[in-house]
């Protein structure tokens, strides 16, 4: 086991990606009382120096069009406070809460979005420009018509921390971390590109930006793909007080990271390709960031960028949800990933998930079968309106 060769016979469950997913599934699968097989996860880069566990802003909301979004969000906030009892690890857990400006244009998907976040028993208020001003004195509610603004269970955590939590008791209990990269695949092994084949029973692809390149080591088209998100640090001279994540209309988004601030934007259209090198797009912040800055918060006029860095989402370019579950012909073939920025939050959720589907035979906590992959060949997917 501890080279990956298969002189030490079949693991029972080999996953690739040892991330923040991959590590959830390792931990929750080796936390099971009913589970006793062996557990080898592959990761590439132990250095995690590329990983999206590592580079994520590491937020966390409620927020979501989707009704399994929410679920899976709020599993996320819970297991987040039960850290420090479960992994061992505090999070650092603040909950500010995430405010969603809205032009007139915005405001139909807002209400729309408030109603579904309501039957979920969000915990979130719609805010008219008058009261939105009063709550939040920084903003400059120029255009602005309705916010919605979440106030409990929203926020950030230290997510590198809980990547290293999930691994470090998965390890405890006796999971294996393989550093080496997945070169092929088949039916029942994975072949490795310094240890050779190791026969598996069950493989989980949990490869995050790269999941989709995996896949296709086994002929399966998996539409994931890695795509660049650059984040800014910047300081100010005067903070602006109380702040929540914000995502202004334009998508520029932004909140409070210790005595400095992070903010970004999704790329323009034209300048998102797959794969793009892992450089920060300053232009990014000339162009789109500041001047949306600046504009929204006259604190952040003289806003001066300390700091940035680039990290990959991965991208499922079907619905930009995740892809959980198993294949639909290959029975042992698994997929945690494709969850487009929001799979770290989203990690303790589909790691119980993922493992009550291999030790139970199917899912007992959150039903995820709306995240299934045969609804890409079906032609059905599952929108997601908020998407940040």
């Amino acid at each position: 086991m501890s080279n990956g060769n298969s002189s030490s016979g079949p693991v029972d469950v080999v996953i690739v990606g040892g991330g923040a997913m991959g590590s959830s599934i390792a931990y929750h699968l080796t936390a099971d009382p009913a589970f006793a097989g062996k557990v080898a996860v592959i990761e590439r880069d132990p250095t995690y120096i590329r990983a999206s566990s590592a580079l994520s802003a590491s937020s966390i909301r409620q927020q979501f069009s989707t009704p399994l979004n929410i679920r899976l969000s709020r599993y996320g906030v819970e297991f987040i406070r039960r850290a420090p009892e479960v992994l061992g690890v505090e999070l650092g857990l603040k909950e500010p809460g995430y405010l969603f400006l809205a032009t007139e244009a915005g405001v139909p998907v807002l209400r729309a979005n408030n109603a579904v976040q309501r039957a979920e028993g969000c915990s979130v208020e719609l805010l008219e420009s008058a009261a939105l001003a009063q709550r939040f004195p920084w903003l400059s509610i120029d255009g602005l018509v309705l916010a919605s603004h979440g106030t409990a269970n929203e926020g950030w955590f230290d997510g590198p921390s809980l990547m290293q939590g999930f691994s470090r008791a998965a390890r405890e209990r006796g999971a294996v971390y393989v550093p080496d990269e997945v070169v092929g695949m088949g039916p029942n092994f994975v072949d490795l590109r310094t240890n050779g084949r190791m026969p598996a029973k069950t493989i989980v692809i949990a490869a995050g930006a790269w999941s989709g390149q995996v896949a296709a080591l086994a002929g399966v088209a998996l539409p994931v793909e890695p795509r660049r998100r650059s984040v800014f640090v910047f300081d100010v001279r005067q903070p602006p007080g109380l702040t929540p994540l914000t995502i202004d209309p334009s998508g520029v988004w932004f909140r409070p990271e210790g005595r400095f601030y992070i903010a970004g934007t999704t790329p323009a259209e034209g300048n998102d390709p797959a794969g793009a090198p892992l450089e920060v797009q300053h232009q990014e912040w000339d162009n789109m960031v500041w001047p949306a800055l600046a504009a929204r918060v006259p604190a952040f006029e003289a806003a001066k960028v300390v700091n940035s860095w680039a990290g990959y989402y991965e991208y499922n370019t079907f619905d930009q949800n995740g892809i959980v579950g198993r294949h639909p012909t290959i029975e042992n073939l698994l997929f945690a990933t494709g969850f487009s920025g929001h799979g770290i939050q989203q990690s303790p959720a589909v790691g119980r998930a993922i493992a009550e589907l291999i030790v139970h035979g199917g899912y007992r906590t959150l039903d995820l079968a709306p995240f299934a992959y045969d609804r890409i060949a079906a032609g059905r997917p599952v929108r997601e309106l908020n998407v940040v």
